[in-house]
């Protein structure tokens, strides 16, 4: 099973959970934007977007440099590394059980080849 720090996935999986983060975290993949930048796709205030902002950063998906009044956000790749490396594991789980079921079916067809043969 792969390692990992449950607290900080549980973070960062409930961050991704919602699609404005998820939309805030793509266009960070762009390139640093201010949070007024990352807010203006979406019908909301900018107190909300901030807690959104927030929450990426309390995920490690973000972090964010103030000058003067304007906050400067940029990605931060690691903890979508540590989620994928989760996610592969059952990605492997899974591909594992579909190649048994493709044998199993490749099995069965041959099966009855032969017995319709007879």
């Amino acid at each position: 099973m792969v390692e990992y720090n449950a607290p900080a996935l549980d973070r960062v999986f409930h961050a991704l959970a919602d699609p404005t983060r998820r939309a805030m975290l793509r266009q960070l993949a762009d390139g640093e934007h201010s949070v007024g930048e990352l807010v203006r796709p979406f019908d909301m205030s900018f107190a909300a977007a901030a807690k959104h902002v927030k929450v990426l950063e309390e995920a490690g998906l973000l972090s964010r440099t103030i000058e003067g009044r304007t906050h400067r956000c940029r990605i931060e790749a690691g903890p979508l590394a540590e989620a994928d490396r989760w996610i592969a594991y059952y990605q492997r789980f899974w591909t594992a059980r579909l190649d048994d079921l493709e044998t199993a079916l490749l099995r069965h067809a041959h099966q009855k080849k032969r017995r319709s043969r007879k």
